[in-house]
């Protein structure tokens, strides 16, 4: 969703789904899917739990969205759900965390860091060997391009600890990605 008029168009699907217009809330599918596909495999990585979480996830979302009192955050709603489901298939299977501890994160770079093509295969092995907390900022960050506040809504953390775990987890990132051109 880029411009005013999209996001208006996402608001009134939202509001058609809750006066039980099915198509509005296939048209909501369609729109988010892909999205959250991806979302879900960089926190799961394994595709039949992504795939059994995106069905559990939408018939979450078409029972609940009669509850929705704001049309507008429906994205960080959606999100949320997304988010606690993952979380529970990943204390299921009882994956022990990765400790960053200990490691000597680089200091901050330039900024201005462009990244081609090829670095993409790069991003997304970098992405997958960090904490689900960090993947997660990092996805909603950049790519839902969620404000702070969204993102606290989804995680369920204060503005601050969303700063925080941002802030790390473009330095563990950064780290990653400087360990694995070095390994080449």
């Amino acid at each position: 969703m880029t411009g005013p008029a999209d996001w208006l168009h996402e608001r009134l699907l939202v509001i058609r789904c809750q006066t039980g217009d099915t198509v509005a809330f296939e048209e909501l599918v369609l729109l988010y899917q892909p999205r959250l596909r991806y979302f879900l495999r960089a926190l799961l990585h394994d595709a039949g739990d992504v795939d059994d979480s995106l069905q559990e996830i939408w018939l979450d979302v078409y029972r609940g969205i009669v509850r929705l009192a704001d049309p507008a955050a429906f994205a960080a709603w959606l999100y949320r759900i997304a988010r606690n489901r993952a979380f529970r298939v990943l204390r299921k299977r009882r994956e022990p965390p990765h400790s960053l501890d200990g490691i000597d994160l680089p200091a901050k770079q330039d900024e201005d860091t462009c990244w081609s093509a090829e670095d993409a295969e790069y991003l997304h092995a970098a992405l997958d060997s960090l904490e689900p907390e960090h993947r997660e900022v990092l996805l909603l960050r950049f790519i839902e391009e969620m404000s702070y506040e969204n993102i606290a809504c989804v995680t369920g953390c204060p503005v601050g600890t969303v700063r925080s775990r941002l802030h790390y987890a473009k330095r563990a990132l950064r780290y990653v990605l400087e360990r694995m051109n070095h390994h080449e």
